[in-house]
């Protein structure tokens, strides 16, 4: 039976995915397109081209073979200089918010010592499971697969470990099975140590986010990691101001405990965008604490996160990254 042959004994769809088919001596060979396709349609695609033309005169033998184009991943590290700043709270609502947009943004929860997002995203209680020698990331109701070492610890359990072993969980967490995700915000910690340099060294991010609040400390910091990411030609996307201004609930009048405008005039100053504040609300805490980041509802304090996604979103597609 010739090549043609067996082609055509094939259904529509599967000879559409066709790359190449070649027999000899009863042998056949076919390469399928798995392009777009999970791990059970993948196997599905084998199993229905095998037993089809295993039943062609003349065929004692039958081997497929799937490939699939490796999408085109940018990593956007959010990091900051300073812990409690408000990063990884930014990191989720923005991760929900370009996901909404119809984005296939995944999150790395790169803060190995004190991981958030599990919280944040509702989904502490799941385990990844593993699909080979990769990790596969735990879904959450809001869209945004995760990995974190949330994930994989005991709640409240303590991390005690040295640089390279983090280091070498950042890898796994970001080398994993993230499917058609074509975009990864990793939350990374505080600082500028050992996973920070992992990062810049085996997964040069194409770009960075810097989160502060206004006060000059935060800002300090901030320049720091700003500094470290320049020095390891990664570029600085924007600078987002967080806790910047709050709401009485009884008066209504606006006061700022952390200053006003700090992280606004510190990007000016160093020529970086200035991506947008987020209010110091109370609502904001009690959505993250429930897991229900503002970003996936409609209005209120998810406005000012869908904002800096968009801009975040106009720097990626301007090719500033």
């Amino acid at each position: 039976m010739t090549e043609e042959e067996l082609r055509s004994r094939l259904p529509a769809p599967i000879a559409a995915r066709v790359q190449s088919l070649k027999v000899a001596e009863g042998k056949v060979t076919a390469i399928l397109d798995a392009s777009g396709l999970d791990a059970a349609a993948r196997e599905s695609l084998e199993s229905a081209t095998r037993d089809t033309l295993a039943q062609a005169e003349g065929v004692r033998e039958v081997r497929v073979a799937t490939i699939a184009d490796r999408p085109q991943r940018r990593i956007v590290a959010i990091g900051s200089g300073k812990g409690g700043v408000g990063k990884s709270t930014l990191t989720a609502n923005l991760a929900v918010a370009l996901a909404r947009a119809g984005h296939k943004v995944g999150i790395v929860d790169a803060d190995i010592y004190g991981p958030s997002q599990p919280r944040l995203l509702d989904n502490e209680s799941e385990r990844p499971v593993a699909e080979g020698d990769k990790l596969v990331p735990v879904a959450s109701k809001w869209g945004v697969p995760v990995l974190s070492m949330g994930h994989l610890v005991d709640p409240g359990r303590a991390i005690t470990w040295r640089g390279p072993m983090a280091g070498r969980a950042l890898g796994q967490l970001i080398d994993a099975n993230w499917g058609d995700t074509d975009l990864l915000l990793v939350d990374l910690p505080p600082g500028t140590g050992d996973v920070q340099i992992t990062m810049l060294q085996k997964f040069k991010p194409a770009g960075a986010v810097i989160v502060s609040t206004p006060q000059d400390l935060a800002l300090i910091d901030a320049t720091r990691a700003m500094q470290m990411f320049e020095a390891g030609g990664v570029p600085v996307l924007g600078l987002v101001e967080n806790m910047a201004g709050y709401v009485c609930p009884h008066c209504g009048e606006t006061s700022d405990p952390f200053g006003s405008g700090g992280a606004e005039a510190e990007a000016e100053s160093k020529g970086i965008p200035f991506l947008g504040r987020i209010p110091l609300a109370l609502t904001i805490r009690e959505a993250s604490d429930a897991g229900a980041p503002p970003a996936a509802s409609e209005g209120g304090q998810g406005d000012a996160f869908r904002a800096i996604a968009d801009r975040l979103a106009q720097r990626l597609a301007e090719g500033a990254a």
